[in-house]
C-alpha cells in the first residue's frame, strides 16, 4: 500500500502529531525578494495523518516565467491564471493554525512571505518544518536527500517531478514515513518558529561594486593613491559622502566602512575628534589625510594589479600540500583550540602564537582519512559517544576519527555503534538504543576495536550503507571541492548541527573576506539580522533549532573574495564546553549527499568558534575544517574581520 494513503498510528506517534499544511511552489527564479510564484499547492493533514484538504493552482506572475526547462510553465500556460492576491485568502486559511511543511522549507516560506506582502496580507505561519532538515537528522542510507530519492527510499510513488501538486502529494508520503522514523529514533522535531512577517522589500538590494584591484598597501607620505587601496572616511565632509565614495570607487579605490591594520588611508577633516576610526588609525599607524588632499589625489590615481579570476576545477583530493601561514603577535586563542595543522584564519584577532610577526611558518596539514580504507578498523562505522565530561567525550570522538570512523553527536539511522563513558548508561537515548539492538561498548573498545564487533554491527536503519560515504575530516583536514560534471561550481551547502540546547541559542554566521582576510563591505557579514549577501551569493538558512546552513554560490563570488569563513557563536553566557560537539557537513546543492563531514569539539570555555573555511587555492576552491574557538563574543569576532560594529 502506498505511504501516501496510510494514516499514522496515533498512539505510537505521541508528540509527533500536528496539524500540518504541506506546501510546494514553482517559481520564476531562486531569489524570493525578486522572483515570483508560478504555481502553488497546499495539502492539509491532521494529527492522525489523514488528509483534510487540498488546493492547487497556476498563477499569473506578471513577469517572465524563468527556467521553463525546469518547471515546464510557459507564459502561454500561465496566461489567464489568477494572480496570487486573488487566491491568497484561500491559501492563508489553509495555513492558519497549522505547521507549514516543505522540502527545503525556508525557500517556500520566503516566497510565500513575499507574495503575501505584495497582496498586503500577513503570512499566517507561526511554525515550519523542513523535511530536508528532518531527514538530515534521521540520516537514511540514501545517496542524497532529493525529493525523488527519498520518495524511492520510503516507497512513495512520484508521477510528475516539479509539478506542485504531485510534489506535495509525494511530500505527504515522505512526511509520514519520516515522522515514523523520527519517532522510532526518539528524535526531536526540527520545528522553526516563524515570527509574524510582512515583507515589504520586493526588489533586490543592488550589490555593491567590489573593487577589482588588489590592495597595494598603505599610502606613503610622497606617494600617489593607487587602485585597490583601502580607504575609510570619518566625520563631517564638505562634499556629500556619497559623492566622495562614488568618485573614489570610479577611480578604482576600495571604500571601507571601518579601519583595520590593512587600511591604506583614513580621510577626515577632524583628526583630533577621537572617533573610533581615528583612534584605530592612530593605533595601527594608518596615514590620515583631509578631504581637500583626498580630492586632489583622486585626480591622479595610479593603476593597480587586478584580482585574478579563479576557475573552479574538479578532482577532489584528501592530501593537500603544505601551505605557508603568516603568524602574527596579536591576540592568541586558547591553546585548547589550536592544533599544529591549522592555519591562523583571523588576522588582527587570533593567530598562531609561536612565531615572530610576519614570518611565514610552513604548517603541514593532516589529510582526511579515506572512508572505507581497509587499514582503518572503524572505516565505514558511525559511532555515538554518550556520557563523560566534555574533555573525555572529545578525546573519544577524536580517537574514533583516527580509527577511520565518523563521530555522531545524535542518534540517527546511520549510527552503527555506541561507546559509553562515565554515567553514559543514564542517557535518555539508551532505552531506544537497546530497542534498536545497537552494539554498546566501553571506552576500552576504542583502544583496539575487534574485527568481529565491527563486522557484526548493523545500522539502526537495518539497510545497506550509502554507495558513497562522506569523507571524514579531522580538525585541520582539507579537501578540494569538485565541480558538477566539469561545469561551473554548484551551490555548496555547509550545514552545522548540534545537540538540542534548552538554555541557549547558537548562531551560525559567515564572513566574505578579501586577500587581507577582511570584509570589503559590512554586507559581507552574513548573520541572523542580515541573512543574505546583497547579490544573494551567500545565504543563511535555518533548518531547525539545532541546525543552520550557509549556502554559497562559489561560481558567482567576485574575484576579490578569496575566502569565506563560517563560524558559530553562542547567544548568552553558555560556552561550547556545555554545548558539546558541532557536526559539519558539506554538500553540493541543498539536497546533495554530504561530500565531507567533521565533528568539532575542541572548544571548552569559548563562546565563538570558527567552523570551516572555504578558500581559493590556485584553480580550485578548498574546504578546511577549523574548530578553533575564542572566549570573546560575536561582536569582537566581526570587528576582527573589519565589520564596523558600534561600541
Amino acid at each position: 500500500m502506498s505511504l501516501v494513503s496510510v494514516s499514522f498510528n496515533t498512539s505510537a506517534m505521541g508528540d509527533y502529531g500536528y496539524d500540518w499544511a504541506l506546501v510546494d511552489v514553482e517559481t520564476s527564479g531562486l531569489v524570493a525578494r525578486r522572483d515570483r510564484v508560478l504555481s502553488v499547492a497546499v495539502i492539509t493533514i491532521g494529527p492522525d495523518g489523514e488528509q483534510t484538504g487540498e488546493f492547487s493552482t497556476l498563477l499569473d506572475p506578471g513577469c517572465d516565467p524563468g527556467p521553463v526547462e525546469v518547471h515546464g510553465l510557459t507564459a502561454e500556460r500561465l496566461r489567464g491564471a489568477p494572480t496570487f492576491d486573488q487566491v491568497a485568502g484561500r491559501i492563508g486559511a489553509m495555513l492558519q493554525d497549522r505547521v507549514l511543511v516543505a522540502h527545503n522549507a525556508q525557500f517556500d516560506y520566503d516566497f510565500l512571505a513575499h507574495e503575501f506582502a505584495r497582496a498586503r496580507m500577513w503570512l499566517p505561519v507561526s511554525q515550519r518544518l523542513c523535511t530536508l532538515a528532518l531527514n538530515r537528522q534521521v540520516d537514511p542510507p540514501t545517496d542524497d536527500m532529493k525529493l525523488g530519492t527519498l520518495a524511492t527510499h520510503y516507497n512513495v510513488p512520484q508521477q510528475r517531478a516539479h509539478d506542485a501538486l504531485d510534489d506535495t502529494r509525494v511530500l505527504a508520503g515522505i512526511l509520514r514515513a519520516s515522522l515514523r522514523e523520527a519517532a522510532r529514533l526518539d528524535l526531536p522535531l526540527p520545528l522553526v518558529t516563524c515570527p509574524p512577517r510582512a515583507e515589504s522589500r520586493f526588489t533586490p538590494k543592488p550589490p555593491k561594486t567590489p573593487c577589482a584591484y588588489r590592495n597595494p598597501g598603505r599610502l606613503t607620505s610622497d606617494g600617489p593613491l593607487r587602485q585597490g587601496m583601502k580607504v575609510a572616511i570619518t566625520g563631517e565632509t564638505a562634499h556629500a559622502r556619497a559623492e566622495l565614495v562614488g568618485q573614489a570607487v570610479a577611480a578604482g579605490l576600495n571604500m571601507m566602512t571601518s579601519v583595520s591594520r590593512h587600511t591604506s588611508v583614513l580621510v577626515t577633516n577632524e583628526p583630533a575628534s577621537g572617533s573610533a576610526k581615528v583612534r584605530r588609525a592612530l593605533t595601527e599607524g594608518v596615514p590620515v589625510i583631509d578631504e581637500h588632499t583626498f580630492l586632489r589625489m583622486l585626480a591622479d590615481v595610479r593603476p593597480g594589479a587586478a584580482h585574478e579570476a579563479t576557475a573552479v576545477a574538479a578532482a577532489p583530493t584528501a592530501e593537500p600540500e603544505v601551505e605557508p601561514v603568516v603568524a602574527t603577535a596579536d591576540l592568541v586563542p586558547r591553546t585548547a583550540s589550536v592544533t599544529p595543522d591549522q592555519e591562523a584564519p583571523l588576522p588582527g584577532v587570533p593567530t598562531l602564537p609561536a612565531a615572530a610577526p610576519g614570518v611565514p611558518v610552513p604548517v603541514p596539514r593532516r589529510p582526511a582519512p579515506s572512508v572505507g580504507a581497509p587499514d582503518k578498523p572503524l572505516a565505514g562505522r558511525r559511532v555515538l559517544v554518550l556520557g563523560g565530561v566534555h574533555a573525555d567525550a572529545a578525546a573519544a570522538r577524536t580517537r574514533i576519527v583516527e580509527l577511520g570512523g565518523s563521530a555522531a553527536i545524535n542518534l540517527s539511522a546511520s549510527v552503527t555503534d555506541v561507546v559509553l563513558l562515565e554515567k553514559g548508561e543514564g542517557d535518555r537515548r539508551m532505552s531506544r538504543i537497546a530497542t534498536l539492538e545497537l552494539p554498546v561498548h566501553g571506552i576500552h573498545w576504542l583502544s583496539a576495536p575487534t574485527a568481529t564487533a565491527t563486522a557484526t554491527a548493523t545500522a539502526a536503519s537495518g539497510a545497506a550503507p550509502r554507495a558513497q560515504e562522506p569523507h571524514v575530516m579531522p580538525r585541520g583536514g582539507v579537501i578540494d571541492l569538485p565541480t558538477a560534471h566539469g561545469g561551473p561550481a554548484p551551490e555548496w551547502y555547509v550545514t552545522a548541527g548540534w545537540a538540542p540546547q534548552p538554555d541557549c541559542g547558537i548562531d551560525v554566521v559567515a564572513f566574505l573576506l578579501d586577500e587581507d582576510q577582511q570584509v570589503t563591505f559590512d554586507e559581507d557579514f552574513i548573520f541572523y539580522g542580515a541573512p543574505e549577501s546583497p547579490a544573494g551569493t551567500v545565504r543563511l538558512l535555518t533548518g531547525g533549532p539545532a541546525e543552520q546552513t550557509i549556502a554559497l554560490d562559489l561560481a558567482s563570488l567576485p574575484p576579490a573574495t578569496r575566502k569565506v569563513v563560517v563560524a558559530a557563536a553562542i547567544d548568552g553566557a553558555a560556552t561550547f564546553g556545555t554545548v558539546g560537539a558541532i557536526q559539519i557537513g558539506a554538500a553540493p546543492g541543498s539536497s546533495g549527499a554530504p561530500l565531507a563531514r567533521a565533528t568539532l569539539d575542541a572548544a571548552t570555555t569559548e563562546r565563538t568558534m570558527l567552523l570551516v573555511e572555504i578558500y581559493r587555492r590556485g584553480p580550485v576552491w578548498r574546504l578546511r575544517a577549523v574548530g578553533q574557538g575564542y572566549d570573546h563574543g560575536l561582536d569582537a569576532l566581526a570587528r576582527g574581520y573589519g565589520v564596523d560594529i558600534a561600541d
